[in-house]
């Protein structure tokens, strides 16, 4: 039986011992007509006792990526010796590379750089079931650097029902929810921003209020480069495609955003666009490789040419985790137990 297991206590430090690490979140922009940036890494897991989501942080990955990418993996102490995928490597999204692009489905943050040819790749949490984050074209409308924090009357509603008062306002400093650096969007009445957090977990799951969540050193990096009145798209994409120049055809598969807490993200259905059921049918993508992309939904570029040997790993279908909700092995949903859900 799948025993219930939640995130809320996953406070581990994030030191790095004896392994290489991935610091940068830069890569060159592919050339016209191509989609795919980076490369996978694989990781010995060292007898340090770190949690999963102490290795996600230290290579700029979300604790929900890494888990889609290496299912079964025990999130509090994965086992030493074992070797783990970084999921480095990814599609971008079929939207304008221009701005800021959040993509729901893949919990990540996409910045385009003006007149460079780069995009940055963060991790971020976003809207719990229920709380979702909305599907948008908006603009950053203000840059706040040590924000305090107002919570909403939902907000404090919601708090109180679980019996934890919160204050009026939450002042600026090392205990705020919202961490030291906060850019509002220009969209409902300013109660969306991309901000930080005081918490070491949460970043790549589905833990706040609507807001954009990202870690500490990531949305330090972000604010100091994205100028005021900056466009943010924000969609919601868990499948991406791609044929590229050399007639490589890949798919990438996400657990989709659940409607309800009782969906299965693992199972639920994903719609196809039509240039994706073009994708699916044509003669040069193998089928049954992609149907088992669909099924795996790794969260990774997988091969799908007809023709290519499949390089993804064999993982056991019938065993997966429900991840989407920010739920493991059948565990309950994150509660807001020791954090403030933005």
């Amino acid at each position: 039986m799948k025993h219930a297991l939640t995130l809320v206590g996953m406070l581990f430090a994030a030191v790095l011992i004896g392994t290489q690490t991935v610091s940068a979140t830069e890569y060159p922009l592919p050339p016209p007509g191509s989609s795919l940036i980076g490369e996978n890494i694989i990781y010995e897991v060292p007898n340090d006792g770190r949690s999963l989501e102490a290795i996600a942080a230290d290579h700029k990955i979300g604790l929900l990526g890494m888990l889609e990418a290496n299912p079964g993996t025990d999130p509090y102490l994965p086992t030493p010796g074992s070797a783990l995928t970084i999921p480095s490597q990814m599609l971008l999204p079929d939207t304008p590379r221009e701005g800021i692009v959040i993509n729901l489905a893949e919990l990540r943050l996409y910045y385009y750089p003006k007149d460079e040819d780069k995009v940055v790749v963060y991790p971020i949490g976003i809207g719990q079931t229920g709380m979702n984050t909305p599907l948008k074209v908006t603009s950053v409308s203000q840059k706040v650097a040590n924000p305090t924090w107002t919570p909403t009357a939902n907000i404090r509603k919601r708090y109180q029902s679980q019996g934890v008062t919160l204050p009026a306002v939450v002042p600026a400093g090392p205990d705020n929810p919202m961490g030291l650096y906060a850019m509002r969007l220009a969209m409902g009445r300013g109660e969306y921003l991309i901000h930080g957090t005081n918490a070491n977990f949460g970043i790549g799951m589905r833990v706040s209020s609507g807001c954009i969540r990202l870690r500490p050193d990531d949305i330090e990096a972000l604010f100091n480069k994205v100028p005021q009145g900056t466009r943010v798209q924000i969609i919601n994409q868990p499948l991406k495609v791609s044929v590229e120049p050399d007639g490589k055809r890949y798919v990438e598969v996400h657990q989709p955003l659940s409607r309800l807490a009782s969906d299965d993200p693992q199972t639920m259905p994903i719609s196809l666009s039509k240039a994706q059921k073009a994708f699916e049918t044509d003669i040069e993508t193998d089928k049954v490789m992609f149907d088992n992309a669909m099924v795996r939904r790794s969260g990774m570029p997988v091969l799908v040419s007809v023709g290519e040997p499949s390089v993804e790993d064999a993982v056991p279908y019938s065993t997966p985790q429900n991840i989407g909700n920010g739920v493991i092995d059948g565990a309950a949903p994150i509660s807001s137990v020791n954090q403030t859900g933005l």
